[in-house]
């Protein structure tokens, strides 16, 4: 009998196109899957976050994404992609950036996301993810972009111009971003 993660990855096998943020956020809200069954995906890194590839397609990757406390993704767009997030562990902090009259960015909304919440964005939304949980808390989160995150757009806040992340399909364990 498959285990529901193993559901999940068939299911992402035979999409024939990218999958619509809609999808992919009841897909991860629906999945019975805990910390436990992605153990062997929760690598931690000292200097940046960690991206941990758990399964890639030519439309979709799913990655589990481990935080320790005080760590923050950079300002990013996800440049072509939709990405749902769920948390598995831990409190996530989202922000929502958008363009001033001026062209930089400014922060418009933060939310926190607690254990088993999903959340989804579309390529163009501008926001950062961050673990602000109180003491020495890690967070982990499952990642699912469709279609594969290829480069991430990055912002800062003193800068108008938009940069670009590199994202590599050879993705190696607590590698960072």
């Amino acid at each position: 009998m498959p285990t529901p993660l193993e559901l999940l990855l068939s299911k992402l096998d035979k999409l024939s196109r990218p999958a619509k943020l809609d999808w992919a956020m009841q897909e991860l809200a629906q999945l019975d899957v805990g910390p436990h069954e992605l153990r062997s995906h929760m690598l931690f890194a000292t200097q940046s976050y960690a991206r941990n590839l758990v399964h890639t397609g030519p439309h979709h990757n799913l990655l589990v994404l481990c935080w320790k406390n005080g760590q923050r993704s950079p300002i990013h767009d996800h440049a072509g992609s939709v990405c749902a997030v769920r948390v598995l562990s831990g409190t996530m902090t989202e922000t929502f950036f958008e363009r001033a009259p001026n062209g930089h960015i400014k922060a418009t909304l933060s939310q926190d996301v607690i254990m088993d919440g999903v959340v989804g964005g579309y390529d163009t939304d501008i926001h950062q993810i961050s673990n602000l949980m109180a003491g020495d808390q890690d967070l982990v989160t499952l990642h699912l972009y469709s279609p594969p995150l290829l480069v991430m757009g990055t912002y800062s806040l003193f800068d108008r111009a938009r940069g670009e992340e590199q994202m590599f399909p050879e993705f190696s364990d607590a590698g960072g971003i």
